[in-house]
C-alpha cells in the first residue's frame, strides 16, 4: 500500500473502523522527523523519546478536533515545538536553575551521548547553537535542519515572516561568531 496523503490519513482516522490503523500510519510517517526536532530542542535521546511518546498521546486526544485550517505536519510540529519548550521550562523549575544553565547541561550531555552519531563539527555547530535564546535556537532548527520555509516556520511558531528571517539572520551571525571562537 503506498503512503496516504495527510488528507488520506485524517479521513481514516475520523472512521471507527479505519481510527487505530491511520494513526499508526501517522505515527510511522512523521515520527522520526519529530523525534529529530524534539531531539535538537531538548539534546538528550531519552528526554527526546519521552517527549514523543507525549506529542502523540495529545494528537491522539486532540486529532478529531483538528479544524485544518493548517496542514497536518506544521500542527505536529506545534505542539512538538510546544511540549519541548515546556519541558526546557519544567526541567529549569525543577531544579531552581537558570536557563543558561540547562543549555551548559545540554551542552554537556550531547559530548558525551553515545546516541548522537554526529561528528566533531556537528557536535561543536550544536553546542554553537544551544547558546541561542529558546525562540532563535528553534527557529534556526526548522530552518537549518528541518528544511522548513519561513512560511511553515511562521504558522507552527505564530510569528509573522519578517521576524522569522530577522531571527534566523541574528542566530546564524551568533552561530558564526561562536564556531569562530573554537
Amino acid at each position: 500500500m503506498s503512503e496516504l496523503s495527510d488528507k488520506e490519513l485524517l479521513e481514516n482516522f475520523r472512521s471507527k473502523e479505519t481510527k487505530s490503523y491511520a494513526f499508526n500510519l501517522l505515527m510511522r510517517k512523521y515520527q522520526q522527523r519529530l523525534y529529530w526536532h524534539i531531539r535538537r530542542i531538548v539534546i538528550d535521546h531519552d528526554d527526546a523519546n519521552d517527549i514523543v511518546q507525549n506529542v502523540f498521546i495529545k494528537v491522539w486526544n486532540s486529532l478529531d478536533k483538528f479544524r485544518e485550517d493548517s496542514q497536518l505536519y506544521t500542527w505536529l510540529y506545534r505542539i512538538a515545538t510546544n511540549e519541548s519548550i515546556s519541558f526546557l521550562n519544567s526541567k529549569k523549575r525543577r531544579f531552581f536553575i537558570p536557563i543558561v544553565d540547562v543549555e551548559h547541561e545540554l551542552s554537556n550531555t550531547l559530548s558525551h551521548d553515545s546516541n548522537f552519531t554526529g561528528d566533531k563539527i556537528m557536535i561543536k555547530l550544536q553546542q554553537a547553537v544551544l547558546k541561542l535564546p529558546t525562540q532563535q535556537r528553534i527557529i534556526f532548527n526548522m530552518k537549518y535542519f528541518d528544511g522548513l520555509k519561513y512560511e511553515e516556520i511562521a504558522v507552527i511558531l505564530n510569528l509573522t515572516t519578517g521576524a522569522l528571517k530577522a531571527s534566523y539572520h541574528h542566530a546564524v551571525k551568533k552561530i558564526e561568531i561562536q564556531l569562530g571562537k573554537q
